[in-house]
């Protein structure tokens, strides 16, 4: 029973730190050295782990901090001896570490439970599933130190689990614990409080990943990052998926389920039977369960439907720019006409947008006759309300 949960588990850790031997977190781009001043500004709160002994001439200390030292590692009086390398001195500043928010997509890496890094395959996320989702796992590593900004649309983020320095907080007791003690405070700030649930997803039809209301902070910081701007597809009228920052070519396909539906399985069917094909290197592949807000003549409903999202990129140019990912596209729509039913799988539509071919719907099917029964009905309904109206503007009807 543990073995599904164990596959379908998500890793996330944090890139950035505040260790002190960290290069780019000193303003001359190097860890100070004997001759140097280190300065840490006195209103900026900060969290560093020290991994090494170091001789320095002078430091001056925030008035909120904290040093978390490993074993040997220290600070000593520089007693002016020569030292190869660092004979010019100076003052070195800290940077700034106020700036990295947890909704920045590019300060997030998959990884192994062990923290190992995951190599770069087929598969990948859209923008707003890069940055842990409700029933994933955050590790930020051992013998790191750092400072996240946890501003955020919602008063609650809820994670599965965090790891840090080394521990494992998988309960909600556990992590209470924590954030009661010292360095928890040093390490967060923003007006987002995260909250431990231990618990994954319950459902195997999967889970939305709950970051979109944070959607437009995760796209904010992904284009500071990237530019301030999106990159110009080369397809006409590119593709807008679900949780995605800018437009893509390629091919998205949106899937409504029944109740036998499990994800990770037709996930797996997928990659085995179609995306391993040799004809598909270079193509790479989203899919997760989102939830598409109802829209009647114009008007957005509050209520929200739940489908499966397919994302399909190619690494063609030009005119071939998409090509590929709709041909796979194409055998996963002819797959679900075949299997559909059998996999849980009602209905499907797909959308395609190459290098030579504006975005359009390209096929869509369905085993239920309940959409047209529903159209049809209401039309009858209508009818009916207006006949009513008719005959009592006529004053054939009180």
């Amino acid at each position: 029973l543990l073995l599904p949960a164990a596959a379908a588990a998500v890793y996330k850790q944090w890139i950035p730190n505040t260790n002190f031997e960290t290069a780019s977190n000193w303003d001359k781009g190097r860890a100070p050295c004997a001759s140097d001043v280190v300065h840490f500004e006195k209103d900026k709160v900060v969290s560093v782990f020290i991994r090494s002994h170091y001789a320095l001439t002078d430091m001056y200390l925030p008035l909120n901090g904290e040093f978390v030292l490993a074993a040997g590692a220290g600070f000593t009086a520089f007693d002016g001896s020569w030292d190869p390398g660092c004979d010019s001195g100076g003052t070195v500043r800290f940077a700034d570490a106020e700036q990295h928010s947890w909704f920045d997509p590019t300060l997030w890496q998959d990884v192994f439970p062990s923290g190992e890094l995951k190599p770069s395959g087929p598969m990948f996320s859209v923008d707003e599933e890069r940055v842990p989702c409700r029933y994933d796992d955050v590790i930020f590593p051992a013998e790191t130190s750092f400072r996240v900004n946890t501003d955020s649309s919602q008063r609650v983020i809820h994670l599965r689990s965090i790891s840090v320095m080394g521990q494992e907080l998988s309960t909600p007791e556990s992590w209470a614990g924590y954030l009661q003690g010292p360095s928890a405070p040093l390490q967060f700030h923003g007006n987002g409080t995260l909250q431990v649930t231990g618990t994954g997803c319950p459902d195997k039809s999967g889970c939305a990943c709950g970051n979109a209301p944070d959607g437009p902070r995760i796209c904010a910081a992904l284009l500071r990052a990237s530019g301030k701007q999106c990159p110009v597809p080369v397809c006409q009228s590119p593709l807008q998926p679900l949780g995605h920052c800018c437009g893509v070519c390629g091919a998205t396909i949106n899937l409504d389920f029944t109740p036998d539906f499990d994800l990770q399985k037709y996930q797996d069917r997928l990659v085995q039977e179609l995306l391993s094909q040799p004809r598909y290197t270079g193509v790479q592949m989203a899919i997760s369960k989102v939830h598409k807000t109802q829209t009647f003549l114009g008007i957005v409903s509050r209520s929200s439907t739940p489908l499966i999202q397919i994302v399909l990129i190619d690494d063609r140019a030009g005119a071939q720019t998409g090509t590929a990912a709709e041909q796979l596209a194409a055998d996963i729509m002819e797959d679900v006409a075949q299997h559909g039913e059998a996999l849980g799988i009602s209905s499907g539509k797909m959308e395609v947008a190459t290098g030579s071919t504006f975005s359009g719907q390209r096929g869509s099917h369905t085993w239920s006759r309940i959409t047209a029964g529903t159209v049809m009905g209401l039309l009858f309904s209508l009818m009916f309300l207006g006949g009513i109206l008719f005959l009592y503007r006529k004053g054939k009807l009180r």
